[in-house]
């Protein structure tokens, strides 16, 4: 069977090939993901093929491998250039090296042009609309050859579809400065996680980032496992704690400042502090996304995984089993096998022919801080790589003048957990600079401003933020996930608003990260009855404990026979009786955690229990028969019968509670009246500590119930009468990280469509209707909290209303005004439209009614569109039209000339 081996091939640049440089010194090459591959070769001026390697041209590392039957395959990226050489010409050996990069390095010498138009510029930089990252990309070959460069290569991508063929995930827009150069762009898009790259031979080849050049090989039935001593010979790791952080101080634009921490950070030398300017950001979400991303990127030691590898002993064998970018199964740095993603392939082989090389792997923590360092990034950029400061000088700008709508708009959503623990959305919003007007006449720009609604018809649009002139990008938040939501931009020129760009429309992702796995439950067993106990924390201690979303654990218990049944929940640590359970039967056990977003984590290892009988197993069905002494065990005169133990014949304290079954002692068994008062001592019970009691005003009516059952934490329920229907007090410590809450819920309505919640919390009281089962708002809702106030109705996004105060100063309304009705006498605010027919003669007035006389005086304010204007609106001449008439029951407009019209009105109450 054929081994493992290298071996390299000469070609003419762009060419034929040359031959084989059989008898290399020393081989060392290197393919990273998402960079440019390099090789550096050592060869003898007095062995054969060193002719190959007089003039530049190209080199192909090629291996074989016992699949390949023999032949000799040229891996992706492993396409050299031999460009750089040394060596010295009185060395009697010849020695040469060489240091050739990878064939995309020639994408380095294909700069980006100014366009046909140099009007297209905006302050010198080429813009790039809304247009998908093959798009930039091919822009650049195709100009680039058309002016004879990077002659050789071929791209297999298209501006609609990667070089798998899937539609490109992403578009852009960006504006890059003329000069730049296509390898630059090339790793600045794949350090965006926007692509991955790679070179097939002369081909580029571009793909989604993360997708076919992220293969899961770490699972499944036959996973690629690297183990020490078979593929793996060294297994050296660097940690630092130089970038740790466990508190975050964000200064965002103006007087916006937040404090972030991370209780569950690793900090062996108490609190660490980071600064984060963020100019630009203006609320509070976005600042508290950033800093949570940036404290997660700092809350550990980070380690760099190198892994030292043979292939002559390894079973899996690089380049040919795994390629850089795939997520294998290999030692971390604990030595633990753990799934590690190939960011790098190193292969050697010296004089001798001996073949090593290395991989530098990344753990999940790693991957996690890229993909957080290019969510930020794409926060505070857009998706412009390189975004513009503004426009070059244009002629004064004559008043009244309306700037052209912004072009490119995108529109990227995220989903983000607040400081309460609740799933909230955020937006960045980028878009194309404005540099004309609507006569494509140069003018000077003051600001933008970015509208959006709920994507439905007839929703209003609401202005979310303005930006400076030189600013073509804003985030904002919060916003309801799960909702889909439309955006426009336009520009604003000496006060002169715009046109609106084309809305872009887009949904809200919901939060879909899975809460950690809970830790295994503990179970024990005692008086027939098995406990099962959780310790309130997740499987991975360096995850720390449930996150401020998590919102229960659910308890899942089998027979080994049938699937496993949920059975329970714990809110947070603490145990749950299972009662009813048949003796020496075996009973499994599992917890899933699931959060506020109904997100599920994995299920928890499992562990087996079964009761055991309260007494010994050989005296059952012999002298103990069920609750009964058989007859003939006893002789007669040995015999207890009715009566014949008193209570005064049993000294005191002689029964311990150990000695009594659970529940061997009920109502039936204690007379009437033979526990009285006095036989209680009056301070019996002060100071003591009741234990594992149900406390209870009545067994069932009207009662209190002091810690049910399967109650997780301190709680206690008011019944009104018999049955399910109860209050509940329940005193909290997992909704907000470090606070006691207490919860206030009430029964369900009638027909079991709402109830009620109360949350006190230390800086939020939240009171709202929710559904019966507790799991999603239905009527009226209050939130107070320390940085904001919101007040309305919340059900579903049609018909959600409510206003929203914070520390901004600013106040916004969110749902829609009722249309021309009759609220009343105490209405404050009255809205609506109405088109009245034409009166055939003048004058040409209608008198509103309120339908109601108002009680105090009343502000209308009105706007008429003529009817006389339809079919030639940009003609008419507007007519004067007035409001003459205004009192408590109503206001008239009257109007020049005969025709009909339509008024749009607004009209507010005051003293």
């Amino acid at each position: 069977m054929t081994a493992f081996n290298l071996r390299l091939r000469a070609y003419h640049p762009n060419g034929a090939r040359r031959g084989l440089l059989a008898a290399p010194l020393s081989i060392e090459a290197g393919m990273p993901l998402g960079d440019v591959p390099a090789l550096s070769l050592g060869y003898s001026a007095h062995a054969p093929g060193y002719q190959y390697l007089l003039q530049a041209g190209e080199i192909a590392l090629e291996y074989t491998a016992p699949w390949t039957n023999g032949a000799w395959v040229e891996p992706p990226d492993g396409r050299f250039l031999r460009i750089a050489r040394s060596g010295d010409e009185v060395d009697p050996t010849g020695a040469r090296a060489y240091t050739c990069p990878g064939y995309v390095w020639l994408t380095k010498k294909c700069i980006l042009y100014p366009p046909a138009d140099s009007a297209d510029l905006v302050d010198g930089k080429r813009p790039f609309l809304g247009v998908s990252p093959g798009a930039i990309l091919r822009t650049f070959v195709l100009e680039g050859q058309a002016r004879g460069t990077l002659a050789g290569l071929t791209v297999d991508f298209t501006a609609s579809h990667d070089s798998a063929g899937q539609p490109w995930a992403s578009v852009m827009t960006v504006y890059y400065e003329i000069g730049v150069d296509l390898l630059t762009v090339l790793i600045n898009l794949s350090e965006q996680g926007l692509i991955d790259f790679r070179t097939s031979g002369r081909t580029l080849q571009v793909y989604n980032g993360d997708t076919f050049l992220g293969r899961d090989l770490a699972s499944g039935g036959a996973p690629v496992d690297l183990r020490i001593g078979r593929d793996i010979t060294e297994a050296p790791s660097e940690g630092t704690y130089e970038e740790a952080a466990d508190v975050i101080f964000v200064q965002g634009e103006g007087v916006l400042q937040l404090e972030v921490d991370n209780p569950t950070a690793d900090a062996p030398w108490g609190r660490w502090e980071q600064y984060l300017a963020q100019g630009g950001v203006t609320d509070a979400g976005t600042a508290q996304l950033l800093a949570e991303e940036a404290l997660a990127r700092g809350g550990r030691e980070r380690v760099q995984i190198t892994r030292g590898m043979t292939p002559h002993e390894a079973r899996w064998l690089p380049l040919a089993d795994y390629r850089p970018g795939d997520r294998i199964l290999a030692p971390g740095d604990a030595g633990v096998m753990e799934s590690l993603r190939v960011r790098q392939i190193t292969l050697t082989k010296d004089e001798a022919g001996v073949i090593g090389g290395n991989l530098v792997l990344n753990d999940r923590f790693l991957e996690r801080d890229i993909k957080l360092t290019r969510r930020s990034a794409g926060i505070l950029g857009g998706s412009a790589a390189d975004g513009g400061t503004g426009v070059d000088p244009a002629p004064e700008t004559p008043a009244g003048r309306v700037p052209a709508a912004p072009a490119g708009l995108i529109v990227d959503p995220l989903a983000y957990v607040d400081e309460h623990g609740y799933s909230r959305g955020q937006i960045t919003a980028t878009w194309g600079f404005v540099t004309h007007d609507v006569n494509s006449v140069a003018i000077d720009i003051d600001s933008y401003e970015l509208y959006a609604r709920i994507n439905e018809v007839g929703q209003p649009w609401q202005l979310l933020v303005a930006t400076d002139a030189g600013d073509n990008n804003a985030t904002y938040s919060p916003l309801i996930v799960g909702t889909e939501y439309g955006f426009k931009v336009r520009a604003v020129s000496e006060g002169t608003k715009g046109e609106f760009s084309t809305p872009f429309a887009i949904e809200i992702p919901v939060d879909v990260t899975p809460p950690p796995v809970p830790t295994a439950p503990t179970l024990s067993t005692r008086l027939g009855v098995i406990y099962v106990t959780w310790d309130g924390q997740g499987l991975d201690p360096s995850l720390g404990p449930m996150p401020s979303d998590f919102d229960r654990v659910k308890i899942f218990m089998g027979d080994g026979i049938d699937a496993a049944v949920e059975i329970g929940t714990f809110r947070a640590a603490g145990s749950y009786v299972v009662v009813g359970e048949p003796y020496n039967a075996d009973r499994t056990f599992h917890l899933v955690a699931v959060d506020r977003a109904g997100n599920e984590s994995a299920a928890s290892e499992d562990d087996t229990i079964a009761t055991t009988p309260l007494v010994d197993t050989d005296l059952i069905g012999e002298v103990i028969d069920g609750a009964h002494i058989q007859d003939g065990t006893l002789v007669a005169a040995e015999k207890i019968v009715a009566e014949s133990i008193t209570a005064a014949l049993i000294q005191a304290l002689a029964i311990e509670t150990g000695h009594l079954a659970a529940n061997a002692i009920t109502a039936d068994k204690i007379d009437a009246g033979a526990i009285t008062a006095a036989a209680i001592a009056a301070d019996a019970i002060d100071g003591m500590t009741i234990t594992g009691a149900w406390i209870r005003t009545a067994a069932s009516g009207a009662r209190i119930e002091l810690a049910p059952p399967g109650a997780s934490y301190p709680e206690i329920r008011l019944y009104p009468t018999s049955g399910s229907n109860y209050t509940s007090f329940t005193c909290r410590d997992d909704m907000y990280t470090g606070e006691a809450t207490l919860l206030i819920t009430s029964g369900t309505n009638i027909g079991a469509t709402a109830a009620a919640e109360l949350q006190v919390a230390a800086g939020l009281v939240r009171m709202r209707i929710r559904n019966a089962g507790l799991t999603g708002d239905n009527g009226g809702m209050i939130d107070a909290a320390e940085g904001y106030c919101q007040v309305g109705y919340k059900n579903n996004s049609s018909n959600e209303q409510y206003f929203w105060f914070d520390s901004s100063g600013r106040t916004r309304h969110v749902g829609r005004w009722w249309d021309f009705a009759d609220l009343g006498p105490t209405a404050g605010v009255l809205a609506g439209s109405i088109t009245f027919a034409g009166s055939g003669g003048s004058p040409n007035s209608r008198f509103l009614s309120y339908g109601s006389t108002m009680s105090g005086n009343m502000g209308p304010v009105a706007q008429v569109r003529d009817g006389a204007a339809v079919g030639n609106e940009t003609t008419f001449v507007p007519v004067p039209a007035a409001i003459t008439e205004s009192n408590t029951t109503g206001f008239r407009m009257n109007k020049s000339g005969t025709s009909g019209f339509a008024m749009y009105w607004w009209v507010h109450q005051h003293a």
